[in-house]
């Protein structure tokens, strides 16, 4: 199992998250608690291994400022949290993640055909468009609508209810902020923790 730990804020944490296992992190340029400037994102980002993903979330941004931001911190993959129509993500340079606040399997049905490499399932929108740190019932979702879909997700994991969401899902990648979280700072134990649990579940009878 993949595991992408965002909201990634200091050089320490990420070069821990990545020496623990995971294999992307994420850097929030929009409104957010967790959100980074792009000068101490470039910094983290140089201290990354080649192969973990870089991934920078953005909110209804232009494509210009999209552009030029993952120029210069070093991105390798591009996360729109808003309201970016297909058009808009055809049009950007870098491989797309869209994601999708999970509110019903209708809305799954049309961003079927959205042209992302990957879809991240998340909880409905609270203060911000992500990382609310909310579970949303997972039962509830028709992964048929999902089947040619690279799926991510995310929305109120932690060590303890990782397990059911990965074989309910079935995901791809799953991705966690503020459960890895105490008091609002990333916890590195619990990012260690969570990475080898999720690495080390066994789906179908052998280790995704």
């Amino acid at each position: 199992m993949k595991v992408k730990i965002c909201g990634i804020t200091d050089v320490t944490t990420g070069i821990q998250a990545a020496e623990y296992g995971a294999d992307a992190i994420g850097f929030v340029f929009a409104e957010s608690k967790r959100k980074v400037s792009e000068e101490r994102a470039r910094e983290i980002a140089s201290h990354i291994p080649s192969e973990v993903y870089k991934v920078g979330v953005f909110v209804n941004e232009t494509l210009p400022e999209i552009e030029r931001i993952a120029s210069i911190v070093g991105l390798t993959h591009i996360q729109l949290h808003g309201d970016e129509t297909a058009e808009f993500c055809q049009s950007l340079s870098y491989p797309v993640i869209k994601a999708v606040s999970f509110q019903g399997n209708e809305q799954l049905a049309s961003i079927g055909t959205y042209p992302a490499d990957y879809i991240l399932l998340d909880s409905p929108k609270g203060e911000y468009r992500g990382g609310n740190g909310k579970v949303f019932d997972w039962h509830q979702v028709d992964k048929n609508l999902l089947n040619n879909k690279k799926v991510i997700l995310a929305g109120g994991l932690h060590e303890e209810n990782v397990e059911s969401a990965i074989e309910i899902i079935k995901p791809l990648m799953i991705d966690v902020s503020s459960g890895v979280e105490t008091n609002g700072v990333k916890d590195l134990n619990k990012i260690k923790a969570f990475i080898e649990k999720a690495k080390g579940i066994a789906i179908g009878g052998e280790i995704k």
